[in-house]
């Protein structure tokens, strides 16, 4: 029978090889998740299938793009139960918001797609909904002000609702008007509280954005990354992850820094031989990374 001297010294055991090896006992890792805009035709051809195919390939979590009440046909009722039904999650959404501001829209129209966006993440059970682009009119700084102004409002809408809102770049954002860029306005007058951003791995590099300082600047308000690797060729084009010229494994070091909850692979183009068997390469690689 173990007495109350020995649990004690047994007790200091334990914990003295917790503190030589946490790992050993308890070790996090990221999810391995997707951004469906990757697989758009296979989607659009056989949902449930493609979703099927990238379960079996090991992703666990999954970014939806595009809303009009409905994702990829089904209603978000219909589509949540597809996702239950090959154990994947989605937490977060790219909503297109974008269509509501700029020439010929209405401030009215934006908020009630807002509500909209809503309703659907709430049954999807998303954390996030993202804004994913800005069409060309609202790049020119002023312009971008203004869009800024919209996040902040749309984020403190999302936020009332119980959920979170981030704002997803591409290369427009880093690219200097005046000694200003959008992205600096971005940080500077968008409230942290309403509006997080999703940092694109593949546009910041390519802009060769300081990334550990940008951490440092706005430490924990990046929780959503995507993972796309740049083509060694041409770095016009995307490739399968650890095909191409991104040194991943100097940037997931900063994760925490950056406050990173999720992280999703993507593919806009460059499809060799084709989107799915794409998405598998980058899984195998990618998992490896995030262990």
């Amino acid at each position: 029978m173990t007495n109350r001297r020995d649990f004690i010294r047994q007790s200091g055991v334990f914990a003295a090889g917790m503190m030589i090896d946490p790992s050993s006992i308890l070790k996090s890792r990221y999810k391995l998740g997707l951004q469906l805009y990757t697989i758009r035709e296979a989607l659009a051809n056989d949902t449930r299938g493609t979703l099927t195919k990238i379960a079996s390939y090991g992703y666990e979590e999954v970014e939806t793009y595009g809303y009009n009440r409905q994702y990829y046909k089904f209603t978000p009722a219909e589509f949540k139960s597809l996702l239950n039904n090959n154990n994947l999650t989605s937490p977060s959404g790219h909503y297109e918001l974008n269509k509501y501001i700029g020439p010929g829209t209405k401030p009215d129209e934006l908020m009630r797609y807002v509500d909209d966006c809503i309703q659907g993440a709430l049954i999807l059970k998303q954390t996030y909904i993202v804004w994913p682009w800005v069409d060309e009119p609202m790049r020119p700084i002023e312009q971008f002000k203004e869009v800024v102004a919209a996040l902040n409002k749309v984020g403190e809408r999302v936020t009332k609702a119980g959920l979170q809102f981030a704002y997803h770049n591409h290369n427009f954002e880093f690219i200097e008007q005046n000694g200003e860029t959008g992205y600096g306005i971005l940080l500077r007058d968008s409230d942290p509280n309403y509006v997080k951003l999703e940092l694109d791995l593949y546009w910041s590099t390519f802009m060769k954005q300081d990334l550990p300082a940008l951490f440092k600047k706005q430490p924990g308000r990046f929780p959503l990354w995507h993972l796309k690797d740049k083509d060694r060729k041409n770095p016009d084009l995307h490739t399968t992850m650890g095909d191409g010229d991104i040194d991943f494994t100097k940037l997931i070091p900063y994760a925490g820094d950056a406050g990173v909850k999720h992280m999703y692979v993507e593919q806009g183009n460059n499809y060799v031989p084709n989107d799915l068997a794409c998405v598998e390469r980058s899984a195998a690689f990618t998992k490896k990374l995030l262990k």
